[in-house]
């Protein structure tokens, strides 16, 4: 496999034919140590690292493999095209290669590795697509470097301007443009693409299951109905840098205190009200083991049923922690840096789906998708594949390799019914 920078063309086209394709288990197997940790198992596939230019080499080498035409549109994303990628009424597949910190082998992966071997299938099958038929590889679907979640669909659909996007910046300092420039991509180019988008007539997204609303079923494919609505909140308490062994307990202004009565307040208001809320990530100032800190910086992901049941639970965080901040003698600030409204998958697409597929079990998530923020502009609609366990975002999610098989035949008969009729 090629493991230098992408290329970054449009519209290259293998001229050779295509190549015997790689199975489902060859395409799984060349994949999967890209990224990998070695100490944790987990995968470090981060937007515009190496592992990620490793990743995008792998897909266009799957794309000239099969004679399919690869193009890399002006915000990243990856597309390999079964007929004319000017053509309208398209239907498209896919999701994306990169992983959050220590993320597990299956999300996003899975439903990228399954959209090759459907169109593989397809073939066997004699199918004819009197429809464009495309593989798609949406860029930092997971937000782990730049901590925006779905970078390049955003982009794409326009829900993220060319200015928040040049702003971000990774833990580092790096900003976006930075990472691209050093990946061989020009930052300039990036910004909705709605040209693109109207050319799509249906898209659907396979993806692990991330929770076990099937492992008790019969199913090894469900179809999703919808995608809570959720969203995520920098808190920044500031205090008072001091020393730990001097320092009396009544002369403190200590923001861990304040962080640490935050995130159970957090947990307590998610439960009270059935939805979730998770303080997973912080960072410390000036992080001393022998000095209070001066910063403490949490960032809350939460997530609910309903619109409503969110901004509540958010409301009560917020409040508990300020008025924590203030017996602390610490300065709260609150950020909201993201934020997806409730996603109800286009109905007709879905019913269709499921009717396509003998009546499959039909179930909402709590997870966001490239699939939710296309939503907007494009019918899209999701299959998931079940998940013994149920985790996800860890090295131990998974899947069996009887309900993979079974996600690529169900995938393969909805590109079939939704591009050959």
């Amino acid at each position: 496999m090629n493991t230098g920078q992408p290329r970054p063309e449009r519209g290259a086209t293998s001229h050779n034919g295509p190549a015997p394709a790689p199975s489902f288990h060859e395409m799984w197997r060349d994949l999967l140590p890209i990224g990998r940790n070695a100490a944790t198992g987990g995968y470090r596939r981060f937007a515009w690292t190496g592992a990620d230019a490793d990743c995008r080499a792998w897909f266009r080498e799957q794309a000239e493999r099969r004679g399919l035409t690869y193009e890399l549109d002006r915000n990243g994303n990856q597309w390999a095209w079964l007929g004319d990628p000017a053509g309208d009424d398209a239907v498209v597949t896919g999701s994306h290669l990169d992983s959050v910190p220590d993320g597990g082998a299956f999300d996003g992966p899975l439903g990228v590795v399954s959209s090759f071997a459907a169109l593989d299938e397809l073939r066997a099958r004699g199918a004819r697509p009197n429809r464009p038929l495309a593989v798609v590889n949406f860029g930092d679907e997971e937000g782990a470097r730049f901590g925006l979640a779905c970078v390049g669909s955003r982009l794409t659909a326009g829900q993220l301007t060319v200015d928040k996007a040049h702003a971000l910046r990774d833990a580092d300092g790096i900003t976006l443009p930075q990472a691209m420039e050093r990946a061989g991509y020009d930052p300039d180019a990036i910004g909705p693409d709605p040209e693109r988008l109207a050319r799509i007539g249906a898209f659907v997204e396979l993806h692990v299951e991330q929770g076990r609303a099937l492992a008790d079923t019969p199913h090894p494919v469900g179809v999703a109905s919808a995608i809570w609505p959720h969203g995520r909140w920098r808190f920044d308490f500031h205090g008072e840098a001091n020393h730990a062994g001097t320092t009396r307990i009544e002369d403190r202004r200590d923001p861990m205190l304040t962080y640490a009565n935050t995130v159970l307040a957090a947990r307590k208001k998610a439960r009270l009200a059935g939805a979730l809320a998770t303080f997973g990530k912080v960072s410390v100032e000036p992080n001393g083991v022998n000095a209070i800190a001066s910063l403490v910086r949490g960032w809350l992901d939460s997530r609910a049923a309903d619109e409503e049941t969110l901004a509540e639970v958010v409301a009560a965080v917020e409040q508990a922690a300020v008025e924590r901040g203030k017996r602390d003698g610490v300065d709260v600030r609150i950020t909201r840096e993201s934020f997806t409204p409730v996603v109800e998958f286009a109905h007709g697409l879905r019913d269709e789906l499921a009717k396509m597929l003998g009546g499959a079990p039909v179930l909402p998530t709590g997870a966001g998708h490239d699939a939710g923020i296309l939503s907007g502009t494009v019918p899209t609609a999701m299959l998931f594949v079940r998940n013994p366990t149920g985790v996800s975002h860890s090295p131990a999610e998974t899947a069996a390799e009887d309900d993979c098989t079974a996600g690529v035949t169900a995938l393969a008969d909805v590109l079939e019914g939704l591009a050959c009729r």
